[in-house]
């Protein structure tokens, strides 16, 4: 067979497959009689409002000198890992917005960081394609740093996203740029499931986020820049679960929503997105506010309200979004409030009480935000 036919064979095949995809989009379509905010408003619904003081910038931790990619809190809420450009990870008291911890990383290229539910260690990954394990009480070296304690290696990928298993310090989940996700065990140091990969129900392309359900931690969601959101289950690692449509761009933020039932998408093409993971259904989208001719910002980072009614979103151009969940609608931008960050925002991450938010940003700062009269629907 000619170059020629295998081209031409290659350009039918890619027109099937994107006649077919399209085709079931408007089947999805079909299926969908409502989304969630057309059943909110048919409901009388009202939308959540702010008064001038329910979310403050409270305080601003400052201590990095490169950009802030990655931030996690304590289940306890007073403390926060922060990974940065700078080559360090930082452990802040949230109240006192003192730095418990400066950790010197064996890669400077680090783009996640993750608390263990005890928070006595903290992983990290990046570049390096490793993630390392530090053991908080472990002493420090000569020089004052602190010394690596596990380093989990065998991904042949960067290593974008980790998080450790809900109530467990001997096992987390890892995303890679190598398109899997792995299940380590932190006590031996090796791989106890891979995700993906080889297997035909796995990612395409490079894994950026993972979210485990907090209501049944042997499943796990994971964003993908193959546009889709995938979901596991550890205890069948040979194929997902479900596969996620919707989005036209990379996925670069998955968090569950607090039931467990539902998960929340941030994606290059500027959307959030809503879906069940029951059903496989697509429940609402998140368009941003925008004029016809302005370009949509892309959402980097987002997280729920401890009741599901708000969504936090970060975007690429410093705002950060505060959605009501119900009915689709911005109530509040934190990036037009006063002590508002001044670059993009990189990461974000509500505290264990859903009492603060807290926000990372390239232009190397966290600010922590308080909610005031607003807790009572958060």
């Amino acid at each position: 067979m000619s170059v020629t036919e295998l081209k031409e064979r290659h350009i039918a095949a890619t027109e099937t497959v994107n006649n077919l995809r399209e085709r079931l989009k408007q089947r999805r379509l079909s299926l969908l009689d409502t989304d969630i905010s057309g059943y909110a408003k048919s409901q009388g619904r009202t939308p959540v409002t702010f008064g001038p003081t329910d979310i403050l910038c409270c305080r601003t931790l400052q201590g990095h000198t490169g950009k802030v990619y990655s931030l996690d809190w304590t289940s306890e809420k007073n403390r926060i890992v922060s990974a940065s450009q700078d080559g360090r990870l930082i452990v802040w008291n949230a109240l006192t917005s003192q730095k418990t911890h400066a950790i010197k990383l064996p890669c400077a290229w680090v783009m996640t960081c993750a608390f263990s539910p005890t928070g006595q260690s903290v992983a990290c990954g990046g570049l390096d394609s490793v993630c390392s394990i530090f053991n908080l009480n472990s002493p420090t070296d000569r020089d004052g740093n602190l010394n690596v304690s596990r380093m989990l290696s065998g991904h042949k990928g960067y290593v974008s996203s980790c998080q450790y298993v809900p109530g467990e310090d001997t096992h987390l989940i890892t995303g890679s740029g190598d398109q899997t996700c792995v299940l380590w065990d932190i006590t031996t140091g090796l791989r106890t499931s891979v995700f993906g990969g080889e297997f035909q129900s796995g990612h395409t392309a490079d894994v950026l986020s993972i979210s485990i359900n907090g209501t049944n931690s042997k499943m796990f969601v994971s964003g993908s820049c193959d546009s889709t959101a995938r979901l596991w289950d550890t205890r069948v690692a040979s194929r997902a679960v479900r596969t996620f449509h919707g989005h036209e761009g990379d996925v670069n933020s998955v968090k569950f929503f607090p039931d467990g039932n539902r998960f929340g998408t941030g994606s290059d093409d500027g959307t959030c997105r809503l879906f069940d993971i029951r059903t496989g259904h697509q429940l609402q989208v998140y368009y941003q506010p925008r004029r016809d001719t302005e370009m949509a910002h892309v959402v980097t980072s987002i997280a729920f309200s401890i009741s599901g009614r708000l969504l936090f979103a970060g975007y690429t151009n410093g705002d950060c979004y505060v959605w009501d969940t119900l009915l689709a609608k911005v109530v509040l931008n934190l990036g037009s409030l006063q002590n508002s960050h001044e670059g993009r925002i990189s990461c974000l991450g509500l505290s264990a009480d859903g009492s603060a938010l807290c926000t990372g940003s390239w232009d190397t700062n966290l600010k922590i935000w308080a909610f005031g009269g607003i807790r009572k629907v958060i």
